[in-house]
C-alpha cells in the first residue's frame, strides 16, 4: 500500500529519534552497571529494548507504505551522574510525545488510521517512560539522593 510522502517522512524522523533513544538508553544502562547500580541498569536497559520495539514497528509500517526506512542517530545527551541521565532521558521522551502527537495530527490529516494507530500505541509508551522517569526524580526529592542510588544496588 502506497503511503503518503508526508507521513512516511514522520514516521522516518520518529525512526531517528527511536535510534538515538535506543543508543542514549544504552550508554546510560552500561554505566549504571559500571557503577554497580544493577537495579537502575536493568530498568533502564529494558527502555532501550522497548525502544528498540518501536523501531521495529516504525520500520515495518514504512516499508508497509512502500517506503524506504531512513534512519539517522542524532545528539545523544549523555548524563555525567545518574541525576543527569534521568533530567537528559525525561527531556527526550517529552520530546518524542511531542513529535508522535505531532505525527498522529498528520496521519489524521492524511487519512491514515493504521499509522495513527501504531502511533498511538507507541505515545502510550512513552507516557510510561516519562512517568517511570518522573517517579525515580520523586524518590531522589523524598528520600535523598544517596538513599536512592543504595536501592539501586544490586
Amino acid at each position: 500500500m502506497k503511503g503518503t510522502t508526508q507521513v512516511i517522512d514522520k514516521l522516518n524522523a520518529l525512526l531517528s529519534d527511536e535510534v538515538t533513544a535506543i543508543s542514549q538508553y544504552m550508554v546510560h544502562s552500561e554505566m549504571c552497571a559500571n557503577w554497580g547500580y544493577g537495579r537502575l541498569h536493568e530498568a533502564v536497559e529494558k527502555r532501550a529494548m522497548d525502544e528498540m520495539k518501536h523501531a521495529e514497528m516504525l520500520i515495518a509500517r514504512i516499508l508497509f507504505l512502500e517506503g524506504a526506512p531512513i534512519a539517522k542517530a542524532h545528539g545523544l545527551e549523555i548524563g555525567a551522574d545518574v541525576p543527569g541521565q534521568l533530567k537528559n532521558d525525561w527531556d527526550a521522551e517529552a520530546g518524542a510525545i511531542k513529535a508522535y502527537n505531532e505525527a498522529i495530527a498528520v496521519c489524521v490529516a492524511q487519512g491514515d488510521n493504521g499509522s495513527r494507530a501504531l502511533l498511538e500505541s507507541i505515545l502510550k509508551d512513552e507516557e510510561d517512560h516519562i512517568d517511570w522517569l518522573e517517579a525515580q526524580k520523586d524518590q531522589i526529592g523524598q528520600m535523598g539522593l544517596q538513599i536512592f542510588l543504595g536501592q539501586q544496588v544490586g
